[in-house]
């Protein structure tokens, strides 16, 4: 996959932006998200971004350096709850759910979602654009395969403008 080059300059603008390829060695997220990427929008120019230790200030900040037209794709990449059982796992999960729709960064915490971070950040440019999430679906590992009694939630949601320009 090409590297967006131009992207890539603008968010190494930002101070506490920086190029440390190790930070995905280990994350998975991206090649499990490329092939679908690839199956719907064909050819396309790629910025793969690891939050690390940043705020979630600094991701919302570093979103609209990138932020663009309908041509722009934004993919936040998280697991939600791990390890609880299947009923408590639904239950968190669906209090992240709901979070995410009304656009509430605070009440996500680290056992919500591995990577909180880049979902506060979005959230925080969500209200800036005036965007709503719809949920398109949420389920756990015990949905799809494996046992209940130590699960791993998942989630989707789409961002789009809101009809009438506000939250």
């Amino acid at each position: 996959m090409p590297i967006d080059e131009s992207a890539r300059g603008l968010l190494l603008a930002l101070p506490y932006v920086d190029i440390f390829d190790d930070a995905h060695h280990w994350e998975h997220s991206l090649e499990v998200q490329l092939p679908f990427l690839q199956e719907v929008l064909g050819t396309f120019a790629v910025l793969p971004i690891a939050v690390g230790r940043a705020s979630p200030e600094q991701v919302a900040e570093a979103l609209e350096a990138l932020w663009g037209g309908d041509e722009t794709v934004i993919v936040i990449s998280t697991d939600l709850s791990h390890y609880h059982d299947y009923d408590t796992a639904k239950r968190m999960d669906r209090a992240t759910a709901g979070a995410i729709e009304s656009l509430e960064r605070e009440p996500l915490a680290q056992e919500d979602a591995c990577g909180r971070i880049g979902v506060q950040g979005l959230l925080e440019a969500a209200q800036r654009h005036a965007l709503i999430a719809t949920t398109l679906d949420l389920r756990s590992s015990g949905d799809t395969a494996g046992g209940r009694d130590e699960v791993v939630g998942y989630g989707a949601w789409a961002f789009t403008v809101s009809k009438n320009g506000s939250p």
